[in-house]
């Protein structure tokens, strides 16, 4: 069994062609889209945060909404930037939202990615410390943030508060027992996804990676979850971890299905640059009739080795195409590889 989510970029246009032309269009379309993945068996709704784009950029009046309009579906990201992040309004946030949901928020973060703009955290207000980069100071955020979600009070209290205190050092309020344990580490390398195992974050990986070894994608990414589940097990985080994986798939069902998708491109392996420095490499593409599907993805080391599995959605199809989507997913493809 598997644990079965989309991931949505929350892209908008206002090209003709777009089903989701504005803002507001993405925005309320995401919620729809979850309350409709819930209703034919998905598990989880996840959402990208990219900042200066026509894309899903703050997420937490979105995941709140999204867990006030269903039940059980998990509730996610794929990743927050945490070089944009006050890690003290991040705690805050995360815990209101995951109370508003009962508790089903599952948050991946990590160092970021290539941005729209030069420095974009900059004009945020983050600036690295001396001798910091830009990803030491997003994994500095992040440990700040991970302390604060233990609940463990902090601050020393005013000796004349407005309202009264409880006894002793206050924490961040309100505060989410369990949160802790669901926090994601987005990890790029071997060595990053070690460091998220060390810290007792789950791993996150995506469809793009250092290029480490040459090999096939998901055999990289299949040794970084092995490398991420043995440095784990040398430390008592008290828990067991989850590891996801994200794909770009679409079973080829529908004669719509066919005129949008049938013969595209990506259906192997891709090398390229990421910046001056790191040679990445990026995931295929899966896309076919379900019976092709089930056997090309039974070959997927890293799926196989992961518990949760992110599909990519096309979100400016609009919500019952993507609701279409997923159940043909989950009916044709899934349940055939014994996952649902």
């Amino acid at each position: 069994m598997k644990n079965i989510g989309f991931l949505s970029f929350g892209h908008w246009t206002p090209s003709p062609h777009s089903k989701t032309q504005t803002a507001s269009d993405t925005l309320l379309q995401s919620i729809d889209l979850a309350v409709a993945a819930e209703e034919v068996g998905v598990d989880g709704a996840y959402f990208r945060v990219h900042h200066f784009a026509r894309q899903l950029a703050s997420p937490f009046p979105l995941l709140a909404a999204v867990g006030a309009r269903t039940s059980r579906i998990e509730i996610g990201t794929g990743v927050i930037d945490m070089r944009y992040e006050n890690p003290m309004y991040f705690a805050e946030d995360a815990g209101a939202a995951d109370l508003i949901s009962g508790g089903r928020l599952q948050l991946g973060i990590s160092r970021g990615s290539p941005e729209q703009v030069i420095e974009g955290w900059r004009y945020f207000g983050y600036s690295p410390a001396e001798g910091e980069t830009d990803a030491d100071m997003a994994r500095r955020h992040t440990e700040v943030m991970l302390q604060v979600l233990q609940g463990q009070g902090f601050a020393e209290p005013n000796p004349r508060p407005m309202f009264p205190n409880p006894p002793g050092l206050l924490r961040l309020e309100p505060h989410s027992e369990g949160l802790r344990q669901r926090i994601w580490w987005g990890a790029g390398s071997n060595a990053t996804a070690e460091w998220a195992a060390q810290r007792g974050m789950n791993l996150m990986s995506s469809t793009l990676k250092d290029d480490e070894t040459g090999e096939a994608f998901h055999i990289q990414q299949a040794k970084q979850i092995r490398a991420f589940r043995e440095e784990w097990a040398r430390h008592d985080h008290g828990f067991e971890p989850r590891v996801s994986v994200s794909r770009s798939i679409i079973p080829i069902v529908t004669d719509e299905d066919r005129a949008y998708f049938l013969g595209q491109r990506d259906a192997q392996d891709q090398i390229g640059m990421i910046d001056e420095k790191t040679r990445a490499i990026f995931g295929r593409s899966y896309t076919a009739e379900p019976d092709a599907l089930v056997e090309e993805l039974a070959k997927d080391e890293a799926i196989a080795e992961a518990d949760t599995l992110l599909i990519t959605v096309p979100n400016q199809l609009g919500v019952d195409y993507n609701a279409q989507l997923m159940s043909n997913f989950v009916e044709h493809v899934a349940k055939p590889l014994g996952w649902k």
